[in-house]
């Protein structure tokens, strides 16, 4: 089978990444197929899912497209049965990748169904992602699991609460997770990008001038996909449980823990001074 003789999880792996049609989670999809694996390439979008797959096996790779609404549990199952017969046995690393963009607008004027989207996949989705593959890792005895949050999981910026809230979730899932397979010789990280080379602004619920200051950061100060995924999963390699891919993130990270308060209102402060 997959990875069960490599030391590297994401060498030879039998992988599974959802919102592999495009982004982040297609750039996973091709490295893994670069490093020697086999790719489950999901998405709700099934063009944008067969395009990642299909640029893999043009490159003589192994990936399969597969339908899946990571918000929906029954897609998430039929994505677990899909995969293991497409391995012909158990994933050896799960991406629970799939996620959408929210913001611009503060708590109490957020519209309760963008809160319910949002929530929906990206928290939902990577909730049920370690449900339903949590346990056929844990019978192989091998395996990863990486969780894509991002800085927003600890930076609380304001106008941006359903998005950050379903992120730091995904942090506080993927640290429990890691407690808990501790032992096993599965591998939990989570992926806490600060702006990266996406369409995710296009594609999510964000205010025009949200969207507007997003893409501009995006393009002065993003990381590409590619260069994210691969130090993800170098990082995951190593066993890192925190994936934290650019300067800023790390800086954010530290200053949050050590000065909370402080952080929080310097927050505030700069929310106040940037015109509206």
């Amino acid at each position: 089978m997959l990875g069960l003789t490599t030391k590297k999880r994401s060498r030879g792996a039998a992988a599974v990444v959802t919102g592999a049609g495009s982004g982040i989670g297609a750039a996973f999809a091709a490295e893994l197929a670069q490093r020697g694996g086999a790719v489950v390439c999901s998405d709700i979008d099934d063009a944008a899912a067969q395009r990642t797959a299909d640029a893999i096996t043009a490159q003589q790779g192994k990936a399969v497209a597969v339908h899946c609404d990571a918000s929906k549990i029954d897609d998430v199952g039929n994505l677990a049965a899909a995969a293991q017969d497409f391995f012909d046995g158990p994933p050896t690393l799960v991406i629970n990748n799939a996620g959408v963009g929210a913001g611009g607008t503060p708590i109490g004027e957020v519209p309760l169904e963008d809160w319910t989207w949002t929530l929906g996949i990206n928290l939902w989705g990577p909730i049920h992602g370690c449900h339903v593959f949590t346990p056929i890792l844990r019978e192989a005895g091998y395996g990863g699991i990486i969780n894509v949050a991002s800085a927003a999981a600890f930076g609380a910026a304001p106008g941006m609460a359903a998005y950050n809230v379903s992120k730091a979730g995904v942090l506080s899932l993927s640290e429990t997770l890691a407690a808990e397979l501790s032992g096993t010789g599965i591998a939990v990280t989570v992926l806490c990008p600060t702006f990266v080379k996406t369409n995710i602004v296009e594609t999510g619920r964000i205010t025009s001038d949200s969207a507007d200051l997003a893409a501009k950061l995006m393009r002065w100060t993003g990381f590409s996909a590619t260069k994210v995924a691969r130090t993800c999963l170098d990082t995951h390699d190593r066993g890192g449980l925190y994936c934290m891919p650019q300067l800023d993130a790390k800086i954010g990270w530290d200053i949050k823990r050590f000065a909370p308060e402080t952080y929080t209102r310097a927050l505030g402060l700069l929310s106040r001074a940037r015109p509206h």
